[in-house]
């Protein structure tokens, strides 16, 4: 279907224009060949199939009636088609524009596809025509009907017809709107340009790259043999010194989504990551992945074999996995650990986090160097900073231990260890209730996250958005308000620190959803308004300026003349960006 309306063709009127007469076939038994074309002849608008002219053909080779079939042919003819037409060329002619009718008719068509569409009539459509119809190459170039085909692909999976158009769609250059589509996952061909696209997508950075994983993982996680195919496949481009780092997180991120799905693909990792070589490691390793669970037997192996003078490589025990089973045994509330075998995953986790090893070059003939300069340092600021969270202290009482965590927070994994602290205890239903003061000692810490690790931003804003949207239906509304505000107080100090586009996305996202106290919207916006100055991102003005301007928000922030916040910032935008 044409993208512009054709007047003198209108809307779905090739008529047989892919047709093959094919050459001379078999009459057979001629009146049981009459009696089918007649009984094909008879239907509504069958002068409309494409099919019409091997019918016609048929039926006059077995003797039929030329003005019996004219007959039935003009009496069942309803026009279905061309009143279609007609009704979109009055509606033209009616002041509606042409792209409006034809979304409607396109629309209608994909809905009356997709309730009547049968695969096994369209698994037909090669027996009769022999080759890829010209309709069929003339529709996937259009989104419409390739977005058509994607739905119907993943409800009916087994197609044939369906499976041939995914590999069309895909020879065409369109493989990346099919990153989700598991009937990719069948055609090798398919599945490898379309994976092949989406670590190029990612290798750029996406600015939704978590969107961009879970498509990515979705396709991967298909069956067993696409996830085995596609790790060994990113196991050697993260080989590479360009890009292999990220090509190993969209890896490890893949794992964790198949994880998530219930999957067991523990055998496979340990058997990506060079794991049999060390048969003690990854025994306990595969025994505590497997089972998701640490156990003090596995933990002495491992820690054993990383106190060697020749120890395994640390990749084995970097995998994210084994990481948070560590972090949540030394740092989650509650969790009790032996004292003897205690100082063991202290020193595991330590030891991940912070030695370094350099590999010698192919042919150099000599070992692995391994730094272990900033492990005793670590160890110790992983072991104090574990104690005081892994016991149940109330914000009054850490009081006495912030000169200490203020410390030793500056270490990236002991900051990991503080944020998985405070998210179990500040999502207790109670917390906010047993809480007195205005900014709560857990919630504050997490400033000071913001200010040395950036790359922790993301897990901070999640924590602050799932407490904002929390009911807190024991606490009186206005506390409820005051508690929204200091969570707000977070988020801008969360801005100040770099986290600026998500932060703003996520407001703006409140504000027009409408399901947040306008006041709240006002508050943000003027905390917003006291800590920013120029010059601004082109993005930071799209997003912000449509709140600023509202009057419902900042009316009454507004003065007479043009030297309040609100108003300076209006003007200096207008003056120096271009508003959408």
């Amino acid at each position: 279907m044409d993208d512009d309306y054709d007047e003198d063709r209108g809307w779905g009127e090739d008529v047989g224009d892919g047709e093959s007469d094919g050459g001379e076939e078999a009459v057979g038994d001629p009146q049981e060949v009459l009696r089918e074309c007649l009984e094909k002849f008879s239907t509504p608008d069958y002068i409309m199939e494409p099919g019409i002219f091997t019918q016609l053909k048929r039926y006059f080779q077995a003797g039929g009636n030329p003005e019996q079939v004219i007959e039935l042919l003009s009496q069942n003819y309803k026009a279905v088609a061309q009143t279609a037409n007609l009704v979109a060329e009055w509606l033209i002619l009616g002041g509606v524009k042409v792209t409006e009718v034809q979304a409607m008719v396109e629309n209608h068509l994909k809905e009356m596809i997709l309730k009547n569409f049968d695969p096994k009539k369209a698994d037909t459509i090669f027996t009769e025509e022999g080759d890829t119809p010209a309709w069929l190459t003339e529709m996937i170039e259009h989104p419409t009907w390739r977005s058509l085909i994607y739905r119907l692909a993943e409800e009916y999976p087994d197609c044939l017809m369906l499976n041939f158009t995914i590999k069309l769609i895909s020879d065409a250059g369109f493989q990346a709107e099919i990153t989700s589509i598991s009937t990719a996952a069948q055609q090798i061909e398919v599945f490898t340009r379309v994976l092949k696209t989406a670590i190029a997508n990612f290798l750029q950075g996406p600015e939704d790259w978590n969107k961009s994983v879970r498509e990515v993982a979705k396709m991967v996680c298909h069956g067993q043999h696409t996830y085995v195919y596609s790790q060994v496949l990113l196991a050697v481009l993260s080989q590479e010194t360009r890009g292999g780092a990220v090509v190993k997180r969209l890896s490890q991120e893949i794992v964790k989504c198949a994880q998530e799905s219930q999957h067991d693909v523990t055998p496979i990792t340990m058997a990506l990551n060079g794991a049999a070589g060390y048969p003690q490691a990854c025994q306990a390793l595969t025994s505590m992945l497997s089972r998701n669970a640490l156990n003090p037997a596995d933990i002495s192996v491992l820690f054993r074999n990383y106190s060697a003078l020749d120890p395994p490589p640390i990749d084995l025990i970097r995998t994210p996995q084994f990481l948070e089973l560590l972090v949540d045994a030394l740092f989650k509330p509650g969790v009790k650990l032996n004292v003897e075998h205690r100082p063991k995953y202290v020193y595991l986790l330590a030891y991940a986090s912070s030695v370094c090893e350099t590999w010698p070059k192919k042919g150099v003939a000599s070992s692995k160097l391994v730094n272990k300069e900033e492990l005793k340092a670590t160890e110790k600021a992983v072991d104090k900073v574990s104690t005081i969270c892994s016991t149940n202290k109330g914000s009054t009482e850490l009081i006495a231990e912030l000169s200490t965590l203020y410390d030793y927070i500056k270490v990236p994994v002991v900051s990991v260890g503080v944020v998985r602290w405070v998210e179990v205890t500040v999502l207790e239903p109670t917390y906010f209730q047993l809480c007195v003061e205005s900014t709560p000692t857990h919630l504050a810490l997490l400033d000071e996250v913001a200010g040395c690790h950036s790359l922790l931003h993301p897990r901070l804003l999640n924590l602050l958005i799932t407490l904002f949207e929390s009911k807190q239906d024991a606490l009186e509304i206005l506390v409820q308000l005051e508690l929204r505000k200091m969570l707000l107080d977070r988020m801008v100090t969360l801005l100040c620190r770099g986290c600026v586009v998500p932060v703003m996305k996520y407001i703006k996202q409140c504000w027009i959803s409408g399901e947040t106290d306008i006041s709240l919207i006002r508050y943000f916006v003027m905390e917003v308004l006291e800590a920013i100055a120029p010059p601004y991102t082109n993005e930071f003005v799209q997003l912000f300026l449509p709140m600023v301007e509202n009057e419902e928000i900042t009316g009454s922030m507004r003065g007479d003349g043009d030297n309040d916040p609100v108003s300076e910032f209006i003007v200096h935008c207008k003056a120096h960006y271009t508003v959408h």
